[in-house]
């Protein structure tokens, strides 16, 4: 057969190829004059890749400042670990952005803009106030103006945090700390009515998102673990909490369960960014680990709210002995029964097929909870208002569902999260601004970790304990253990709650000042160590598929939220994947969509 005169196609121009280089055939300067193929084309060919390769080294190490050409410099390799590309293929940027902030030192364009347009409407949103109430929103010492700058400072800490790839509600927290104790704000008693009203409207979306992001069909296929894995060490921790509470910090009974029942919530919050980054790596998806967890916080918080509103209901109720036997069953039926009701008229209203759907059934759900919360508080019954705003939120799920929504592509979600972009930072700047080094007692603070230590150790081996049987290996379910150790949402919304509702200088408020350190405690310290833990032992505790899930068939908003650790979107051009409901190969429907549904 004839030779070809042209360069001869190797191995390596095919490895060049698939790299983004041209060939020899692509580029004649690579050809080698003579027809026959040999090792001087072979040779000259790896010389030309290996210049290639050296120029690109370069270009990428002329930001580390080393002043060579290894491209792995601490500094390059730093911020390769704090932060990753982002995946998304629709993203976009203007034409000198990876010029002027060349990756990894700087972040996306869509994660700087959302930023900076957060920044912009909460400053806009002032110069609207200021406009209103005037002096209340006038810099420097209004009370409106203070809250801005500390709310502003709080999401820009926060987005400092998520570069290195933890939760952004631990930047959100120190911030706060730190400008309140340099002076920059001054967050006293007086501001207590405004925040307390934050910190309800904060609780209100946190317990919307909590009903939203309950699977239903993974409840049913999870529900022995989650049931096991969940509710008996909530039990568990809780009862340690409050006895240690009870003896260790001399509180009341009714005050030490108040504590526990806080205290023993989790935080998906916390584990979702962890999740996201190991199961992009197809760690843990193989037996729907991540769905696990994210069951196990959403009913773990959900109970936690509803026992902390009947135990507060409790101790400030100003009725009879029957009254206070009869708080916590008429709590939570009538609770249920409203979350039920606001669920089903969510059915109903507005018309499944009217072009503004969406917008309305946001709006309906979130003024039917706000109802729920603010409407218990003001009867009497304040938990029944939790329990009532995560049954309806779940009711008018289910019922959505069956109006042809998924609950992976739950449009209401979404508006949800807008929502929480505003008032995380609202929850934990203003809670974090509350903790004032001057009045802290080092002896609560040592009392208080001391009962921390003893509570996340003893909730661990609980979890381990009552793991067996849940299809776990020991080490999965130590991470799980871990996951769930994580505290920071519930603990942050009603922490400050007691200390609003009592006056100072008595006894209750002694009492309310250690509830409120403890939960602060909690936060700073099970926060990062859940979250730190998690990046270093998930990829050794947790098994890896043979398919790893792709970032690509994230949902196309890339929203670090709980949802997309379940979300993914399908090629429209290729033939959707059919499962029967009995088992295929040994799994079930809901287990293969955690193996990224593919097919078989």
């Amino acid at each position: 057969m004839e030779q070809p005169t042209n360069c001869t196609v190797s191995g390596i121009d095919h490895y060049k190829a698939a790299s983004g280089f041209k060939t020899g055939i692509d580029n004649p300067a690579l050809c080698t004059e003579s027809d026959e193929p040999g090792k001087n084309d072979v040779t000259k060919l790896a010389r030309s890749l290996s210049k290639i390769s050296t120029s690109s080294q370069k270009s990428k190490t002329r930001f580390s400042d080393n002043g060579d050409d290894n491209p792995r410099s601490w500094w390059y390799a730093f911020c390769l670990k704090c932060r990753s590309k982002d995946a998304n293929s629709d993203a976009w940027e203007p034409p000198y952005w990876s010029y002027v902030c060349p990756y990894p030192f700087f972040p996306g364009y869509r994660s700087f803009s959302r930023l900076f347009g957060l920044l912009v409407i909460g400053i806009a949103s002032w110069c609207i106030l200021y406009t209103i109430v005037g002096q209340i929103a006038a810099p420097p010492n209004g009370k409106l103006f203070q809250l801005l700058i500390l709310i502003l400072a709080g999401k820009l800490g926060g987005w400092l945090v998520t570069l290195c790839s933890l939760p952004g509600l631990i930047g959100m927290l120190f911030t706060g700390i730190l400008i309140q104790n340099i002076g920059i704000v001054d967050i006293d008693s007086s501001f207590e009515p405004i925040t307390k009203q934050l910190r309800k409207l904060a609780l209100v979306i946190i317990l919307i998102r909590a009903g939203l992001d309950l699977d239903p069909s993974a409840l049913r296929r999870l529900k022995w673990s989650v049931i096991k894995i969940g509710l008996a060490p909530w039990l568990v921790e809780t009862i340690v909490v409050s006895v240690l509470g009870k003896f260790i910090l001399d509180l009341p009974w009714s005050y030490s369960f108040a504590l526990g029942s806080v205290v023993s919530a989790v935080s998906p919050a916390v584990t979702v960014v962890c999740l996201l980054r190991l199961r992009s790596k197809g760690y843990g998806v193989a037996k729907g680990i991540p769905t696990l967890i994210i069951a196990i916080a959403g009913i773990d918080d959900a109970i936690s709210v509803a026992t902390f509103g009947i135990i507060e209901g409790i101790i400030f109720s100003s009725g009879s002995l029957t009254s206070v036997i009869l708080q916590a069953p008429i709590s939570i039926v009538g609770g249920i029964a409203f979350g039920l009701f606001w669920g089903f008229l969510c059915y109903y209203t507005p018309e499944k097929n009217d072009p503004y759907v969406n917008q309305f059934r946001i709006l309906l759900l979130l003024v039917g909870c706000t109802i729920s919360v603010f409407g218990s508080d003001y009867i009497g019954y304040g938990g029944a208002g939790p329990l009532g705003c995560v049954s309806a939120a779940f009711t008018a799920l289910v019922v959505w569902c069956k109006q042809g929504w998924h609950f992976e592509e739950n449009s209401a979600n979404e508006g949800f999260e807008i929502l929480w972009m505003f008032f995380e930072p609202i929850l934990f700047s203003v809670t974090g601004a509350q903790i004032k080094f001057h009045e802290l007692d080092g002896h609560i603070i040592l009392l208080g970790l001391s009962i921390l230590a003893a509570s996340c150790i003893i909730r661990i081996s609980v979890t381990i304990l009552v793991g067996i049987g849940c299809g776990l290996n020991l080490k999965e379910k130590f991470f799980t253990a871990i996951a769930i150790m994580a505290k920071a949402t519930v603990q942050a919304a009603l922490g400050p709650v007691l200390l609003g509702l009592i006056e100072k200088k008595t006894d209750e408020h002694v009492y309310a000042e250690k509830i409120f350190m403890v939960c602060a405690l909690s936060i700073m310290f099970t926060a990062p160590i859940s979250a730190i833990f998690m990046t270093i032992f998930g990829p050794k505790l947790l098994n890896k598929t043979s398919t790893p899930f792709s970032a690509d068939v994230l949902r196309r908003s890339m929203r670090l939220s709980i949802r997309s650790l379940r979300n993914l979107t399908v090629d429209p051009t290729k033939e959707p994947n059919t499962f029967d409901e009995e088992k295929v190969n040994g799994l079930t429907k809901s287990e293969h969509s955690d193996f990224n549904r593919t097919k078989l």
